[in-house]
């Protein structure tokens, strides 16, 4: 259970964003409702979502990405809602659970590309952060520098509504169950 209620009167315009973002995601989006608190915050965490990159480099891989930054930064809200519709990326049960136990390594459907931008979110996401020559190198070999920075985007925005949703006491909302590791 989050650790402040909703408030009682939101903003109205707030309310309808909620509401927006409830019918187009088909849950109840705590993490929106209790940012309507603090109205400017609702806003930016809005635009941010509105802009974040939903296709490029590929849908899988920035599915893979948002995952493995969810698990490592250990927010279960983010790894529930980053999880929901994994299929409709290409993501398949298996890798989920790999992702799970950090066995990305041992998933012989993980390509090269994958398996960087994974060991990037991990790193993205971890702490102390930590970029060593070979990562950047590898990166730097196989992605151009658009993509390097819609990777590193995505794990830190994925970073910040962890610690957000956590700083909260938001509980995972039902999107999505990762198989056992």
């Amino acid at each position: 259970m989050a650790i402040i209620a909703e408030p009682r009167r939101p903003n109205p315009i707030l309310r309808l964003g909620v509401a927006l973002s409830e019918r187009i995601i088909g849950r109840r989006m705590e993490p929106a409702r209790l940012l309507a608190w603090y109205p400017r915050a609702a806003l930016g965490a809005g635009v941010l979502e509105s802009l974040v990159a939903h296709r490029e480099p590929s849908p899988r891989l920035l599915k893979l990405v948002r995952v493995a930054a969810s698990l490592t930064a250990s927010c279960a809200f983010c790894a529930d809602m980053n999880s929901f519709e994994a299929g409709e990326a290409g993501v398949t049960d298996a890798e989920l659970a790999a992702l799970q136990r950090g066995a990305e390594e041992s998933v012989a459907s993980f390509d090269a590309r994958e398996r960087l931008a994974i060991a990037y979110a991990r790193a993205i996401s971890s702490t102390p952060l930590v970029f060593d020559e070979q990562l950047q190198a590898h990166l730097v070999e196989l992605f151009d520098e658009r993509e390097i920075v819609i990777l590193a985007t995505t794990a830190a925005q994925v970073n910040c509504w962890a610690r957000t949703i956590q700083a909260l006491g938001i509980q995972p909302a039902g999107f999505c169950t990762i198989p056992e590791a």
